[in-house]
């Protein structure tokens, strides 16, 4: 790649730190409508009756084809690769040679030797840069997220989620539809297009029967494919969701989706810095939140972290395999749901519209999230025990809510901690003037709606 790469770019900021907390950018955009009715509804559509996002535009899709590709997703990802091919999918979770965290994205098998990776850029690009710097005879095919191209997507991306996300299915697609099983991949056809569909969830919980399709093809039968879902959901409730809604989708399932990669620092990372353009989604990102650790490393986080013990599988040599066998037997931390109290919510909001120079951090309504990667410190007492990452309301939930990483001593629900909202101090772009406040919290480890 040319022109100032990522390396270069830290090396000039002074920090990976400096680089990120002076970066002005806000959360990551999501490209489309904000509403199509209102959020509220199309949050209780996804639980209650269906609702339909358009992922067409905000997700890097790089693919891989060749007769190398099995070998490259095996070297690099913790999961095992064994039974995989076409129609297969799996959350790709890649890692450093420390077994720090890298990213996680979805991997769909289109070929027994093609796979595609969609999510956001780090692990597309992560992937890529071992594609076409090591010894693979692979050809990396690059979709990017409307953000980043020049050009029409190739491929629509239809998210279906809810209890009739099947019968809208088979009522556009004109009969029953076989059976897909848990993160596999069908075929079919909607208004005579072909379409393929992945069977997995944004909003509940893995594994449920068929409550959720990912539904993709060619780009030129989207709108086809849009009319006839909408038109067959119009008796079973349907909502087309925009993205307000969407942005809080991962408060229920309990997607971390934008931890802090593990590239930002270290030798094993150093060439992926160098070849990655300085101008990139990594080289833009923000880091925003009242968790400020002195090191970059303090902010990555394991597979274990996030609760992938289950996908990281030691049938195969891969990056970071040595560091993470070392690691099952520490202690380590674990990802949990903290429900914030409802009168500190009411609280902060008034502060922050009324207080004047003592105004509280705004809390945007329904996503409180500002920057890329949002780190606020999670205390017991005066001790922080981890970070919340996401933030905002959901109708479901019916209560304030956020994501968050901490000590597996505290990991226990019902447990009471504190989030400390707000910067420490001074301000960038689109960061107002405010003081820090603390908001109460309760640990489940459980989804809360």
């Amino acid at each position: 790649m040319s022109g100032e790469n990522l390396e270069a770019k830290i090396e000039r900021s002074g920090t990976p730190l400096r680089m990120l907390r002076n970066a002005p950018a806000g959360a990551y955009p999501f490209p489309m409508r904000p509403e199509f009715t209102n959020w509220r509804d199309e949050q209780e559509a996804w639980k209650k009756t269906a609702v339909l996002f358009d992922q067409s535009f905000h997700m890097t899709d790089v693919s891989f084809k060749g007769p190398d590709v099995g070998r490259l997703l095996a070297d690099l990802g913790t999961n095992s690769f064994r039974t995989f091919g076409k129609n297969k999918a799996k959350q790709f979770i890649a890692c450093d040679d420390e077994g720090r965290l890298v990213g996680d994205a979805i991997l769909f098998g289109l070929e027994d030797d093609k796979a595609s990776l969609v999510g956001s850029p780090t692990v597309p690009d992560w992937v890529a840069f071992h594609a076409e710097t090591g010894n693979y005879d692979v050809e990396v095919i690059r979709d990017e997220r409307t953000l980043a191209n020049q050009g029409q997507r190739s491929l629509y991306r239809y998210q279906l989620q809810g209890p009739a996300a099947l019968q809208i299915a088979e009522k556009a697609h004109g009969t029953r539809i076989e059976h897909i099983k848990f993160f596999n991949i069908g075929e079919f056809t909607i208004a005579g297009r072909p379409v393929r569909a992945l069977n997995h969830t944004m909003t509940g919980i893995p594994g449920q029967e068929m409550t959720g399709l990912e539904l993709f093809g060619p780009a030129e039968d989207g709108t086809a494919v849009l009319e006839a879902l909408l038109q067959a959901g119009s008796e079973f409730g349907l909502l087309q969701g925009g993205a307000v809604a969407y942005s809080t989708t991962a408060l229920e399932s309990g997607w971390l989706g934008l931890p802090v990669p593990a590239i930002y620092s270290g030798e094993s990372t150093k060439a992926f810095r160098e070849w990655l353009a300085a101008d990139n989604y990594l080289g833009n990102a923000s880091l925003a939140g009242s968790f400020t650790p002195d090191r970059i490393e303090d902010y990555y986080v394991t597979p274990f972290d996030l609760g992938y013990r289950g996908i990281v599988k030691f049938d195969h040599d891969f990056v970071g395999r040595p560091a993470l066998e070392e690691r099952l037997d520490q202690p380590r931390r674990r990802k949990v749901w903290l429900r914030w109290n409802n009168e500190d919510v009411t609280r902060v909001i008034a502060g922050s519209l009324f207080d004047g120079d003592q105004r509280t951090k705004y809390l945007d309504i329904p996503y409180g999230v500002y920057a890329t990667f949002q780190y606020d410190a999670v205390l017991d007492g005066d001790h922080v025990i981890g970070f919340s990452n996401r933030t905002g309301y959901t109708a479901n939930v019916g209560g304030w809510s956020s994501l968050a990483v901490i000590d597996q001593a505290h990991a226990q629900d019902g447990t009471e901690v504190t989030v400390l909202w707000g910067e420490s101090g001074g301000t960038r772009p689109g960061i107002e003037r405010h003081v820090q406040t603390t908001i109460r919290a309760t640990v489940s480890t459980r989804p809360l709606a």
